[in-house]
């Protein structure tokens, strides 16, 4: 529509001038003595409008003329970003189709533009990682070093990849530097998790499962395995320093206490440290939340002397839990046990033969048979001592 109507205006434009010239009479007259000349009013617009396209044309040309080392510069520029962001694209393609030679070397062709050459890098530094090239690897991210709008996304990936290598001190370090920028997002902590895992700083990672807890970031089944390996390394850690060992138990929340797993290792750990007490307290805790036959090892290495009132409450809680128990050869070897530090000679030899009555595990045969062998030399009866040592070794060598 705009087309038409200005077609419409130069024609009216061309007749209103043919009309209007037809018409004129007038004449312009240009002196300069002692020359005169003298030209009709049509001719002279005639000449005056071939002037000024005649300067209109001269003029642009200058302007063309001075512009053309911009047009081009900018012209190579427009090419060298179409080329850029094409090796961009197609590094991050093979990337995702796993060809990573392809997409370091696209990524290469990338950090022609500046503003390409974060991304470039980073996804030369993850192609190079996943061929093992190392080295390669960290001369990407150094190129990028001093680049802060991308310091985040450097550490990030740096964290992953060097926890992917099981470089857990330099991902650590990346970590480190995240947090002093205030950046915890969920994914920085769980590669976070897995450095600590890594670095086995099993404080910090019962600290990291606890907050990827709380914002619904981790499987529950996951964080619970992790807070048992987590608390069974550090029991294990600190068992031969009984103060060490107090302090590492009393900050497990009481709700992880009564966790099987946990309660286990550390009433090996206080055995272990001869914090007998202790050791009995966490057993006899944990079996009135949920029954394990672990603990009971724990509980008969961690007997009383003999005479004292913690052998005769061991002695009456077994006794108590065999009722609601029966046949079960760990509690019945347990008692049997304690019952032999007690002296009590005929139960000791009743519930250790209940024992290997209801078992056929090798290692409650094994034992109950060296007590038993042991018992019986106590007494004196050296034929049935010899007998079941006899035994035991032959439970030792299956």
């Amino acid at each position: 529509m705009r087309i038409f109507i200005r077609i419409l205006i130069l024609f009216a434009l061309a007749a209103g001038i043919a009309i209007g010239g037809r018409f004129n009479a007038g004449n312009v007259v240009l002196f300069y003595p002692p020359t005169r000349i003298d030209l009709s009013l049509n001719f002279f617009l005639l000449i005056l409008a071939l002037l000024f396209f005649v300067t209109y044309f001269v003029v642009r040309t200058i302007i063309a003329t001075t512009e053309m080392p911009k047009k081009v510069a900018e012209y190579r520029q427009s090419k060298r970003e179409r080329e850029s962001n094409r090796a961009l694209r197609d590094a991050l393609k093979a990337l995702f189709e796993g060809r990573f030679g392809h997409a370091e070397k696209s990524a290469a062709k990338a950090l022609d533009l500046p503003e390409n050459k974060a991304l470039a890098s980073l996804i030369g530094a993850r192609a190079a990682h996943h061929m093992s090239q190392f080295e390669r690897r960290n001369v990407w991210f150094a190129g990028i070093e001093d680049d802060n709008a991308y310091k985040t996304a450097r550490l990030v990936t740096m964290t992953e990849l060097y926890v992917d290598e099981h470089k857990a001190e330099l991902a650590l370090e990346a970590v480190k530097e995240l947090n002093a920028r205030g950046k915890r997002h969920i994914q920085v902590l769980r590669w976070a998790l897995k450095a600590n895992q890594q670095a086995k700083n099993w404080a910090e990672v019962v600290k990291l499962v606890r907050t990827l807890e709380k914002n619904h970031a981790i499987h529950p089944a996951l964080a619970g395995r992790l807070r048992e390996i987590s608390y069974e390394a550090l029991l294990k850690e600190h068992r031969h320093d009984a103060e060490s060992l107090r302090r590492v138990w009393s900050e497990v929340p009481s709700a992880e206490r009564k966790n099987r797993y946990i309660a286990v290792s550390a009433a090996a750990a206080f055995t272990k440290c001869q914090v007998l007490d202790e050791a009995r307290a966490v057993v006899e805790k944990s079996l009135a939340e949920e029954w394990d036959n672990r603990l009971l090892r724990s509980y008969r290495e961690a007997a009383g002397s003999e005479g004292s009132a913690a052998l005769r409450s061991q002695i009456e809680h077994c006794e108590d839990w065999l009722k609601n128990h029966p046949k079960n050869a760990e509690l019945e070897l347990t008692l049997g046990v304690l019952c032999f530090h007690q002296k009590l000679w005929g139960k000791a030899q009743v519930h250790m033969e209940d024992a290997l009555n209801h078992t056929e595990e090798a290692r409650i045969v094994r034992e109950a048979n060296l007590s038993l062998a042991q018992l019986h030399e106590k007494l004196g009866q050296t034929t049935e001592a010899t007998k079941h040592y006899r035994q035991c070794a032959l439970a030792t060598s299956q």
